[in-house]
């Protein structure tokens, strides 16, 4: 089992930036893939980026690539995303996940952390 903490969502103006974390526990965590995902109101939960249990490759949606940055440090069991030139579409729950490597599904999810872009 593996429990996932998220933090670091707020309210912050377009343009502005923000740096979520998840704290892993409960499994070795250089054996899981992390990712990031978001919903917001209305709208299907999408994914936003990824990292693979090594540190490399890493992946993003189009709609954040350039802009947000993907990173993990394995000393702290934390997988962090980096989100710079904010926009009010980016408003959402960002939710983290986990999945053992090599597998293909997300077995693990945070409770979600609340991003607000306002314009």
């Amino acid at each position: 089992q593996v429990q996932l903490v998220e933090s670091g969502g707020g309210l912050v103006q377009a343009g502005g930036s923000l740096r979520l974390a998840c704290a892993a526990s409960g499994r070795t965590f250089d054996s899981l893939d992390m990712g990031w995902f978001r919903q917001a109101p209305g709208k299907e939960r999408e994914f936003v980026a990824a990292i693979s249990w090594s540190g490399r490759p890493t992946y993003f949606s189009d709609s954040v690539k350039g802009r947000f940055t993907i990173s993990r440090v394995s000393t702290k069991n934390t997988v962090y995303l980096q989100m710079n030139s904010l926009k009010p579409e980016d408003t959402a729950v960002y939710y983290c996940a986990a999945r053992p490597r090599l597998q293909t599904i997300y077995d693990y999810w945070g409770q979600g952390t609340q991003v607000t872009v306002s314009s």
